[in-house]
């Protein structure tokens, strides 16, 4: 598989639609055939939600075809994409399913093939899909530019979105079980200091805490952190009042603020510090209040 490497989502994608055109055709197939996808990146399925859509797809069909492929000679397929569709199908005892069959693809395609499926829905979490955005980059060698192009996102959110399997894995799982949100995420891996970012998850969980109130809390560590002392520039001596605005700056935008005097007494300027993506957003929302 490490062929692929540096080749780009796009030829990926070209390789795999100029395959037999007979395979982009939707065919009614035994759902007993299907067997489930080994590059799956949703790791989570509600139940509840499962049972809901069975019942849709008992009175009104199934209304998207699912993606599978066959390999030559094999009496069975292989899902690319719709295993929520699939597993609900079963529950509604449906012995057969509408599928767009795709035909004799190699591993890499179908690897490509499926985690581009899936990280195109909207319903993947973010820990699944940053999981499944690690794995194009290692097993395809694809940039998080190419990515961001793909899926139509910014570079950045990528960037952010990967930024989440830094996460202690208990929170991970949180995020992927839908006991916090990918809001509370972000707001936790800006807290560099692993006990507090543990001890925040802990408090949303038992006191229902709210984005707001973690983006609160990250933003008052930041405050606190030591900074060394600044020693004046060019010889410009810094007032008591600039030393004063620079801590109330601080306590505000809970992150480092240096307020930098000019060659004359009028001018100069002011230096935001952030230590990661994540911290720049946070202090970016606030000066935009």
């Amino acid at each position: 598989m490490r062929k692929a490497l540096g080749r780009g989502i796009d030829s990926l994608i070209t390789k795999v639609n100029n395959n037999d055109i007979s395979g982009d055709m939707v065919q009614r197939i035994p759902v007993g055939k299907i067997r489930p996808n080994r590059y799956q990146p949703r790791r989570n399925f509600d139940e509840a939600a499962l049972a809901e859509l069975s019942e849709s797809i008992k009175e009104r069909g199934l209304l998207q075809p699912i993606s599978v492929w066959k390999d030559h000679g094999e009496d069975h397929y292989e899902l690319i994409a719709g295993e929520r569709r699939l597993r609900a199908s079963r529950l509604a005892g449906l012995a057969e399913i509408d599928a767009i069959v795709k035909k004799d693809l190699d591993d890499e395609q179908k690897l490509g093939l499926s985690l581009i499926e899936n990280i195109q829905r909207e319903d993947l979490n973010a820990v699944d899909t940053a999981l499944a955005y690690r794995q194009l980059m290692q097993n395809f060698g694809v940039s998080q530019a190419d990515i961001a192009k793909r899926v139509g996102k910014s570079r950045a959110a990528v960037s952010n979105t990967l930024r989440l399997l830094e996460l202690d894995e208990d929170i991970r799982q949180g995020i992927q079980g839908g006991v916090i949100s990918e809001g509370h995420a972000r707001a936790l891996i800006s807290i560099p200091d692993s006990a507090k970012r543990r001890e925040a998850f802990q408090r949303i969980i038992a006191e229902k805490l709210s984005v707001r109130d973690i983006e609160n809390f990250a933003q008052g560590f930041h405050a606190q952190r030591p900074h060394a002392p600044r020693a004046p520039r060019g010889g410009s001596r810094k007032t008591p009042e600039a030393q004063e605005l620079e801590s109330s700056l601080e306590k505000t935008l809970g992150t480092k603020v240096e307020i930098c005097p000019g060659s004359g007494p009028q001018n100069g300027k002011i230096v935001i510090h952030y230590f990661s993506l994540d911290d720049l957003d946070r202090v970016t929302r606030i000066l935009k209040k």
